[in-house]
């Protein structure tokens, strides 16, 4: 059985490497954008672009490799970007739940115990005094 600290460590770790899968996503993305403007440069000798997207191309196979290389590499970016995001936020939640969680553990434990009131004797209402042996 799991305690809350080691549940709470253990889906830290768990969006801590899905936040890095999404930035290799993002990075995997990159290369596919820029292979696939490269392989669509290569293969037209006059191009047309709206934006960094080219249009019209030639019937080519290497046109439209470029282009689908372009348009998946502009897709896997976005993707990489958004899922980063919301696995580094769900990862932020998760410590700042475990800061809370160490923090109210450091306190009980630092916290002195309260003391036992002493007992009174009933015949004078006094506190007994220790005698020395």
């Amino acid at each position: 059985m799991y305690s809350i600290k080691e549940y709470l460590h253990e889906k830290a770790e768990e969006s801590r490497h899905h936040e890095t899968a999404a930035y290799l996503m993002f990075i995997a993305g990159a290369v596919f954008f820029v292979g696939g403007l490269l392989a669509t440069m290569h293969s037209s000798d006059n191009l047309e672009w709206f934006i960094f997207l080219p249009y019209n191309l030639t019937s080519h196979p290497a046109s439209f490799l470029g282009l689908t290389l372009t348009l998946l590499g502009i897709s896997l970016s976005v993707y990489g970007v958004v899922i980063g995001i919301f696995y580094s936020r769900k990862r932020a939640f998760y410590m700042q739940q475990l800061y809370q969680a160490h923090s109210f553990v450091e306190k009980s434990i630092n916290t002195p115990k309260s003391k036992t009131p002493k007992r009174v004797n009933s015949k004078k209402g006094q506190v007994p005094r220790k005698t020395a042996r």
